[in-house]
């Protein structure tokens, strides 16, 4: 199981996630209480090994904007939430990066298909809210042969059953191990990582 950990803020969060067996690691660099600079993202990647993904996250920059923005931070991959386009996709791909591409499951269905992203991310009809809601709906995608994470109200309690029953080839947390909003809670990552590897 292919576990990235999300919205990490600090040297201490990210040594833990990597320690824990996490797969790749998010650095939010958008507008949010998770919020990171690209100075701060440099810093930070002194914990991450060489060849793990380091992903920058963003919402409503354009894909352009969003390429700029990470390769300030010295990241090589980048994930686009919020209404996209092939295009986007295409524009990263041209800056030598690798895209992660988020959807939610209102999305419409071609949105499902693939763009050429390197993984697709399957949200919660409403991101952020950290509810849980019914994983096995994923099913009815067309995602078969697909590279693609889990995510939106996943713990440690609930991954192992969630991914299961969404058949997931991957998982992606944030809200799920905090201890308070945007704040890490540096046992529950590491439960998180176990629990999901062991699904």
């Amino acid at each position: 199981m292919f576990v990235k950990v999300c919205g990490l803020s600090t040297p201490e969060s990210v040594r833990i996630a990597v320690g824990s067996g996490a797969d790749a690691v998010g650095f939010v660099l958008t507008a949010s209480p998770r919020e990171v600079t690209p100075a701060q993202v440099r810093e930070l990647l002194d914990q991450v090994p060489a060849g793990l993904p380091a992903v920058g996250v963003f919402r409503h920059e354009t894909a352009v904007a969003a390429v700029a923005v990470a390769r300030e931070a010295g990241l090589s991959w980048v994930q686009l939430h919020g209404g996209r386009t092939p295009a986007d996709v295409q524009a990263v791909h041209d800056a030598g990066m690798k895209v992660i591409r988020a959807v939610t499951m209102s999305a419409p269905p071609e949105a499902f298909g693939s763009w050429g992203e390197e993984l697709l991310l399957i949200d919660a009809a409403v991101p952020g809210s950290g509810e849980a809601w019914d994983y096995g709906s994923v099913r009815d995608k067309p995602l078969k042969g697909r590279s693609w994470l889990l995510a939106g109200g996943l713990d440690p309690l609930n991954v192992a059953e969630a991914a299961a029953q969404a058949g997931a080839w991957g998982v992606d947390v944030s809200s799920g191990v905090e201890s308070s909003r945007g704040v890490k809670d540096l046992a529950k990552i590491r439960a998180f990582v176990a629990a999901a590897k062991s699904a």
